[in-house]
C-alpha cells in the first residue's frame, strides 16, 4: 500500500508505524519523505511520518542530517506535543557539532527541560540534547549542571530525574 497522507493521518498503532518505515526503507529515500510528511500541516500525518522515521537505524536515520536545522525549527515551533516528542527523538540521534550549534535551539532545550508543564519524554530528550550541546563550551556545561542541581527534584517524574542524576553524575555518555 502507498504511503500517502490519508493513509499516515490513519495511523496509530506501532505496527502501522513499522509498516510505514519498511516502506520509506524500500523507496530509499528518507530525506525526500522526512521533507514532504514530516513538516505537513496536519499534526497526524507529521506524526505518523515521524514516528516510522523513528523505527530507521541511525545510519539510515543520517540522511536526515542534511534537515537538522528544520527538525529544529519544527521542534521548536509545533504546538503537538507527540510531534514535538517524534521530532526531537530524531535530532537526538543526528550529530550535533560545534559548527552546526544553534543558540535559539539550546535555549528551547533548556527551558523545556525544567518545564513541569512539559511531558516527561520531551523533559529528557531536551535535558540529553541540552547536555551535548553544553559539552563544548565549559561556561554552558557549567550553568547547565546548576541548573540541573537547582531543579525541585520532587516535582518531576522518575525518567527525569533518572536523566538529570546521570548527567551529573558524570555517567551519561555520548
Amino acid at each position: 500500500m502507498a504511503i500517502t497522507e490519508d493513509r499516515l493521518r490513519q495511523t496509530f498503532s506501532e505496527g502501522g508505524a513499522r509498516e510505514i518505515y519498511r516502506e520509506i526503507k524500500s523507496g530509499g529515500d528518507f530525506t525526500g519523505f522526512a521533507r514532504k510528511y514530516a513538516f505537513d500541516s496536519d499534526d497526524r500525518v507529521a506524526r505518523s511520518a515521524l514516528w516510522g522515521l523513528t523505527k530507521a537505524s541511525d545510519k539510515e536515520l543520517s540522511e536526515l542530517q542534511v534537515i537538522l536545522d528544520e527538525l529544529m525549527d519544527r521542534a521548536m515551533q509545533t504546538g503537538n506535543s507527540s510531534v514535538r516528542r517524534l521530532t526531537l527523538n530524531i535530532i537526538e540521534r543526528l550529530k550535533i557539532s560545534e559548527d552546526n550549534l544553534r543558540p535559539d535551539f539550546l535555549d528551547f532545550c533548556l527551558a523545556h527541560m525544567t518545564s513541569i508543564e512539559e511531558f516527561p519524554g520531551i523533559q529528557t530528550i531536551c535535558m540529553k540534547l541540552a547536555y551535548r550541546m553544553c559539552r563544548f563550551y565549559p561556561e554552558l556545561m557549567g550553568e547547565l549542571m546548576r541548573t540541573l542541581d537547582a531543579m525541585e527534584i520532587y516535582y518531576y517524574k522518575p525518567a527525569v530525574k533518572s536523566i538529570r542524576n546521570k548527567i551529573l553524575d558524570g555517567k551519561l555518555k555520548y
